[in-house]
């Protein structure tokens, strides 16, 4: 895939023309969620502890989609509600759909300190972050410490389109975005957090490329 780098603005209008053309937003979700779950489990072929940070937002919704495939692949699975149950539509529904798996939910990132995880993916916040973050967005992204860090899309607490990075944001071993590169992961400030940077394909290019 192409480096394309789009701005938050353009990467919503390639979204909405997906869905309007087909594609709608909670496949979009579903599929950016399985493609992160895939980097994952190439670089970690045995099921190991997993932490899923997750928002309130479609972000987090992802983060759901992952936690839901890592737990029926036999990862042992926390979820953390980092702000509160999810907000949007389709984080909402992905929300839902990890109700029987052995996942365990957290509502307090306190309540985790004493535990390690192997794995830490940050699905807090995402392209429509700026300003500080929140001291339970905070709170959250600590429990990175000493795991391998998986962000989706963005590390959480970094500006998509200016790279500014926020006191306490995540700092990521691998950034698996989707569809395009946003200017966050070419900024020189802000492209360290990253890590190694993998854009993932959604499903949604052919549909773009045909419309742009």
């Amino acid at each position: 895939m192409d480096r394309r780098i789009v701005t938050a603005a353009q990467m919503k209008e390639i979204e909405r023309a997906a869905n309007e053309r087909g594609i709608p937003y909670l496949q979009m979700m579903e599929n950016a969620g399985l493609a992160a779950y895939a980097q994952l489990r190439a670089r970690f072929p045995q099921a190991a502890s997993l932490l899923v940070v997750c928002g309130k937002g479609n972000n987090g919704g992802d983060g759901f989609v992952l936690a839901r495939a890592a737990a029926l692949d036999g990862w042992q699975v926390t979820v953390l509600l980092a702000e509160g149950e999810p907000k949007t539509p389709d984080a909402i529904t992905n929300y839902a759909r990890l109700e029987g798996l052995q996942i365990i939910v957290c509502r307090d990132a306190a309540a985790l300190e004493p535990q390690h995880f192997r794995v830490v993916a940050d699905a807090l916040y995402g392209t429509g972050f700026h300003g500080s973050l929140r001291p339970a967005g905070r709170a959250a992204c600590a429990h990175e410490a000493g795991a391998f860090v998986l962000a989706l899309d963005l590390p959480s607490g970094i500006a998509t389109d200016t790279g500014e990075v926020a006191e306490g944001a995540v700092s990521a071993d691998l950034t698996v975005t989707f569809d395009s590169y946003k200017p966050l992961h070419a900024a020189k400030n802000s492209a360290v957090y990253c890590g190694e940077i993998v854009c993932a394909d959604i499903g949604i290019r052919c549909l773009d490329d045909a419309g742009a």
